[in-house]
C-alpha cells in the first residue's frame, strides 16, 4: 500500500512566552511598578502622584526590557547611551507611542520630584496615573501574562 503524502501545514506563529520563560527580574519590576502605582493613587501631593505614576511606567518598561532585551556584541566605547524609553521603542516597537509619551513627561517628573508646586496640575497627575495603570496592563499582556485589574483612582471608589 503506497504511503499517502503528508499534507502541508501552515507555519505556526511564535507563541508568547510562558510565565516560566520570563526572568525573575521581570516579575520583580512588575511588582515594583504596581507598588509605585499604589503610591501614586494614595498620594495626596499632586507632584508626587505624578512622579510615582511616571516611575510605575518606567518600572513596567524595565520589566519588559528584562524579558526581551538582549545585549549587543561590541565594545561599550563609542556607543551612545540610550534611556529606557528609547530602548522600549527599539525592543517593543508596538509600544513606541507609549515610549514617546512617557519620555515627554520625564521633565515634569523631575520638576515634581524636586518639589515644584507648579510642575503639574491635579488633572495631569490623575491622567498619568490612569495612563500608567493602562500601560502596566499592556506590558503584562505583551509578556504573555494576564492583565491586572485596573486600579480605581480613589480608594473609596467602587467598581
Amino acid at each position: 500500500m503506497p504511503a499517502t503524502p503528508a499534507t502541508p501545514t501552515a507555519p505556526t506563529a511564535p507563541t508568547a512566552p510562558s510565565a516560566f520563560d520570563l526572568p525573575a527580574a521581570t516579575f520583580a519590576y512588575l511588582e515594583l511598578s504596581a507598588s509605585s502605582l499604589r503610591e501614586a493613587i494614595t498620594s495626596t501631593d499632586v507632584g508626587m502622584r505624578y512622579a510615582h505614576a511616571h516611575v510605575a511606567a518606567l518600572r513596567a518598561t524595565a520589566a519588559l526590557l528584562a524579558a526581551r532585551a538582549r545585549p549587543t556584541a561590541g565594545s561599550r566605547r563609542g556607543r551612545q547611551q540610550r534611556n529606557a524609553w528609547v530602548l522600549l521603542a527599539e525592543v517593543a516597537p508596538e509600544l513606541g507611542e507609549w515610549a514617546a509619551f512617557f519620555s515627554a513627561g520625564a521633565g515634569k517628573r523631575a520638576a515634581a520630584e524636586a518639589g515644584s508646586r507648579r510642575a503639574v496640575t491635579e488633572r495631569e497627575a490623575d491622567d498619568l496615573v490612569r495612563d500608567a495603570d493602562r500601560f502596566l496592563g499592556l506590558v503584562e499582556e505583551s509578556l504573555g501574562l494576564t492583565r491586572h485589574i485596573p486600579t480605581p483612582m480613589h480608594l473609596g471608589q467602587v467598581g
